[in-house]
């Protein structure tokens, strides 16, 4: 992988592009980004961004209308904000494999100050608190810390969905694409935390990112997590996703992988982590991308959690993907139909499929395990025996029998959406 700088700009053009990008005017700031060119691993010319009047997509909910716009490293996606660069994944994609392409991962960012160009050669990685041994390790030195492990694992943001909620739910309107699986390489979380030497009493571990609030007193973006889970060994650093290096919107050179919690763990440009001997009392964690602290994180629409607690673990989740609503079928001819299901990280152990709104039930195929926090491929046989509608819908099991509600849950934020999802099909 290449060791060279990446950035939103060319290389030999840093010293006067690399000025941020996020001009006042939306149409300005698609322009500029489409003009830069893209360092690093791609070794591609200058993408084009697609500005006013480009290709349209209709999401199913009110107000779905969506711009599809190519940033620099990604091939056209869903464009929610662009200051900052928020991008869903369309979602025919996840009809293409398992494996979410690089180009096409969404993009997630609170704060529209964001690195635009960054150089592996000056990057550190600054690890302090109550540690032994502080550290600052440079990008080569984190390598070689301990022998590289991969792990595949679905990166899921905690409003995926949001756009589907009744009664609507605030926050940014996304539909089912806010998500990707990826192979992700790099080294534990475990082997660094190890290295400086944690401390007795140590209680969480803060991460934070290069990204920045644009104004003065926004809170920083940082997260935290429990001191048990950051040396659980699956917690990890990662330098690359899908065998190249990560692209710049979505964490270069380093970003954390928490396997089977929602993207707001996943802290991008990682650059300090910090032991603590207390729970962090951040923004981000105390107030922002919490849930009702109860067994379904739900309260009645319109009403309010009498107590919460930070959003952490995935739920159940299962879709159809090669067949979308509307989509035409042959009548008394088998079509077989396709999805994917994923879970929090115990694993899917069944999926149940049902062509007739839900009435029965039969057991779908299960394709290749790639891992527990991985997308897990299923296929069903549908032949309608006559002409008409056909309500088709899918839910999956896990391995310690959790699975998804046939009406959907409500929470103010509009997280965790996993209801079982409905696909109307025509056989004519």
């Amino acid at each position: 992988m290449s060791k060279t700088l990446i950035s939103l700009s060319p290389p030999e053009a840093k010293d006067s592009q690399t000025a941020a990008p996020y001009q006042e005017s939306r149409r300005t700031l698609l322009k500029y980004l489409g003009a830069l060119g893209v360092g690093g691993t791609l070794g591609a010319g200058p993408l084009q961004a697609l500005a006013a009047g480009a290709a349209q997509v209709m999401l199913p909910f009110e107000n779905g209308e969506r711009e599809l716009v190519a940033f620099p490293q990604k091939r056209p996606l869903i464009l929610l904000t662009s200051r900052p660069p928020q991008l869903e994944t369309p979602f025919s994609v996840f009809n293409d494999g398992l494996i979410t392409p690089n180009d096409a991962f969404f993009v997630r960012y609170h704060w529209s100050g964001i690195p635009t160009s960054i150089d592996p050669q000056t990057y550190r990685l600054r690890v302090g608190g109550k540690v032994n041994t502080p550290l600052e390790l440079s990008l080569d030195e984190l390598k070689r810390l301990a022998d590289p492990v991969d792990i595949i694992a679905v990166n899921q943001c905690s409003g995926n969905s949001r756009g589907h909620f009744t009664p609507r739910a605030n926050g940014g309107q996304l539909s089912n694409g806010a998500m990707g699986n990826a192979r992700w390489t790099g080294v534990p979380l475990k082997k660094v935390l190890e290295k400086a030497g944690v401390q007795a009493g140590a209680v969480q571990v803060s991460f934070n990112g290069m990204d920045m609030p644009p104004i003065e007193g926004g809170p920083d973006f940082m997260k935290a997590l429990n001191i048990d889970h950051a040396l659980d060994g699956e917690v990890m650093l990662a330098w690359a996703m899908n065998g190249e290096d990560l692209p710049m919107l979505n964490g270069y050179p380093v970003r954390l992988i928490v396997p089977g919690y929602y993207g707001t763990y996943w802290v991008k440009h990682l650059s300090d982590i910090h032991v603590l001997d207390k729970a962090f009392d951040g923004f981000w964690m105390n107030t922002a991308y919490r849930i009702p602290d109860n067994a379904c994180a739900c309260v009645e629409p319109g009403t309010a959690p009498a107590k919460t607690t930070p959003i952490n673990r995935f739920n159940v989740r299962s879709f159809i993907t090669s067949l979308t609503d509307g989509a035409k079928v042959h009548a008394g001819r088998e079509t077989v139909v396709r999805g994917i299901a994923f879970d929090g990280g115990y694993g899917i152990a069944e999926v149940a499929f049902s062509s007739d709104g839900g009435r029965t039930w039969n057991a779908a195929r299960l394709g290749k395990d790639l891992g527990r926090y991985s997308f897990r491929e299923w296929t069903a046989a549908f032949k309608p025996p006559r002409k008409g509608t056909y309500e088709l819908k899918v839910r999956a099991l896990n391995r310690i029998g959790q699975s998804q509600p046939m009406t959907g849950l409500w929470n103010p934020a509009g997280y965790m959406r996993n209801v079982v999802e409905t696909t109307r099909v025509v056989a004519a």
